[in-house]
């Protein structure tokens, strides 16, 4: 579903817009703009209906669509420890945090409308709420708990603190709960959720919101599986090995 787009035009129909790329319905849902059965209007009536200023709304849609992917061509693997931690909060964190809750509403009318349609969306849903909840403390844990001490170990580590020694004591519960407990039960929804969705492959007679929402959940599959390949691959196993080699400091 996701194509690419060169420049939005005025005369665009919202629907054709978001069949084109489904990454530009964040925006119409953002500005109550209906892009499915309701959506054969051209963008610049959309916005009229909507008292919307239409180049803004144009500039959202464009910005949406040229955001291409570049994710594979980065070296995680030789960044310092802070700076992965930094663009794990404002890359994965701050994408979880604005496309969870919005795609929970989203999820829920599109599952009220239809789920006598598709009596597997009352699942998808509950897997979906239990994905979300999961997400938060983790989070939390992240940026309060063990980034924040991560930190602390890698400057003393680095600067050959004196202290180093000291701070080895505090961090593995959290660890051991981020890789064996946190990760694991998201992983586990991830999988529920694809098996459900048949790997986000909506039916043929599927809306555009049906077409969406799946490819949203696909989005948020590939985001989780990045964000958790960073911290279970990376991040984690090289605080593991600096914490160990600390540790020897303490006798």
């Amino acid at each position: 579903m996701l194509q690419q787009l060169n420049r939005i035009s005025e005369a665009d129909f919202v629907s054709d817009i978001v069949t084109k790329d489904y990454r530009t319905a964040v925006v119409f849902w953002k500005y109550d703009i209906d892009f499915c059965c309701g959506g054969r209007l051209p963008l610049e009536k959309a916005c009229v209906a909507r008292d919307l200023n239409l180049q803004s709304v144009k500039q959202e849609l464009e910005e949406v669509v040229q955001q291409g992917s570049i994710a594979y061509r980065l070296k995680y693997s030789e960044w310092n420890l802070d700076f992965l931690m930094d663009y794990i909060i404002h890359i994965h964190h701050a994408y979880l945090k604005t496309t969870l809750p919005l795609l929970r509403i989203r999820i829920q009318e599109f599952v009220t409308r239809h789920q006598g349609k598709y009596s597997y969306l009352t699942e998808l849903m509950d897997i979906f709420r239990k994905l979300e909840m999961e997400t938060w403390p983790h989070l939390s844990q992240e940026e309060e708990i063990a980034f924040p001490y991560i930190r602390q170990m890698e400057y003393a580590y680095n600067n050959k603190e004196a202290y180093a020694g000291l701070l080895v004591r505090t961090l593995s519960k959290p660890v051991e709960e981020l890789i064996k407990h946190n990760h694991g039960l998201m992983t586990e929804y991830l999988r529920r959720i694809r098996e459900i969705t048949g790997t986000y492959t909506p039916p043929a007679s599927a809306c555009t919101t049906h077409k969406v929402v799946y490819a949203l959940l696909g989005e948020i599959d590939r985001d989780l599986w990045q964000h958790l390949h960073l911290e279970n691959d990376i991040l984690l196993p090289k605080a593991i090995a600096m914490e160990k080699e600390l540790s020897l400091l303490m006798g």
